[in-house]
């Protein structure tokens, strides 16, 4: 009797044991979709006229470099001449090159390459995806200003199916639900506006902003905008502005004017609830309901001429060169959050194309 008692606990034992452990679920852990997910991807624009353009591949934990990936895995193709930026779309990085005039679609997790796009581009910059369409800023003929378009693609077919005529220097694109707004920086002149493209109707309007709109971010309901002000080498040199402009009825809500004509802005990133901007090597920030700008930056990035930026995962990402036909430099500083180094601190730079000019988080 006391064995076949002890026999039926034990059995008990067990059935709540393995209800027990039934009820504990591991985990999920990601597992990678190829060689060059969970890092950033770097365009390295190259020299213009050399076929020397590039693109670099980080680690999120900045550990792991990789130089001219696209080469390495489509050997002897090479990516061309001028990479101007990449847009992601699903599976797939569609990587525009300017003076090439095409641009290459490749599976962005492994960079094998997929199809390339080479009629109906004509100086292509940028690209976005809008309802199953992709739509690319170009400049044509720099000579002529009247040649302007963004090009919409057939994402099917990868073939460029329409166009819709802008005015002159479509530059910088970005979308808000089924709207694209594109910062007209002039081309080889001087623009001061935004068009507004309706993707319903490919209508067109416009918002008068500052002098060569150079970078364009959307929080919430909101679009911001940095324009960098007339160069120099301009007829006239003009302040740069940081504008506010509501998404709901497209308009300006509030400009910031740099004031002295010296100050050009650059680049844009939001995170935690602040802007962030650079002025040459300098980074600035301020909270997104400050009434005026910053009298200071934030740092001083470690870098002669800086060309790139963006904000990830607590990391602010520095680009540049010390000689524009020479290999690039990225440099990783802290935004000094959670505990970590103060904001500015360097955590990693890494060595990679000729011209990094552009920063894209491939996970």
């Amino acid at each position: 009797m006391k064995i076949c008692k002890l026999l039926l606990m034990a059995l008990m034992g067990s059935i709540l044991l393995n209800a027990c452990s039934s009820d504990v679920v591991e985990p999920t852990k990601y597992v990678p979709l190829g060689s060059y997910d969970s890092g950033v991807l770097v365009v390295n624009e190259g020299v213009a006229f050399q076929n020397d353009a590039s693109l670099s591949y980080i680690s999120f934990d900045l550990n792991t470099l990789q130089n001219d990936i696209f080469s390495v895995v489509n050997h002897p193709k090479t990516l061309g001449d001028t990479a101007q930026c990449i847009g992601f779309y699903n599976q797939y990085a569609y990587i525009v090159m300017n003076i090439s005039n095409t641009i290459e679609v490749v599976n962005r997790y492994t960079m094998v390459s997929i199809a390339t796009i080479t009629t109906g581009l004509n100086n292509p910059r940028y690209i976005v995806f809008s309802n199953g369409k992709g739509y690319v800023t170009n400049w044509g003929d720099g000579t002529v200003t009247s040649d302007d378009y963004v090009a919409v693609i057939d994402l099917n077919s990868n073939a460029i199916t329409s166009t819709i005529p802008v005015v002159e220097g479509p530059d910088k694109i970005i979308e808000n639900a089924g709207t694209l707004y594109v910062a007209h920086s002039g081309g080889y002149h001087f623009g001061n506006t935004i068009s507004v493209i309706n993707t319903a109707n490919n209508s067109v309007s416009s918002i008068l902003v500052g002098d060569v709109p150079n970078a364009m971010q959307i929080s919430g309901s909101s679009l911001w905008v940095t324009c960098a002000g007339k160069p120099s080498y301009a007829p006239v040199e003009t302040s740069g502005k940081l504008v506010q402009i509501d998404l709901v009825n497209n308009q300006l809500v509030k400009a910031f004017d740099f004031g002295t004509v010296t100050k050009h802005p650059a680049n844009l990133a939001i995170a935690d609830s602040k802007l962030f901007y650079t002025i040459n090597s300098e980074v600035y920030s301020m909270p997104m309901d400050t009434t005026g700008l910053p009298a200071s930056p934030k740092f001083i990035a470690q870098i002669p001429t800086l060309y790139g930026f963006a904000i990830k995962n607590n990391h602010i990402y520095v680009s540049g060169y010390t000689n524009y036909d020479q290999n690039g430099t990225v440099t990783v500083y802290s935004l000094g959050n959670f505990g970590n180094s103060p904001i500015g601190t360097l955590q990693k730079t890494h060595t990679v194309g000729v011209g990094p000019s552009g920063f894209y988080f491939n996970q």
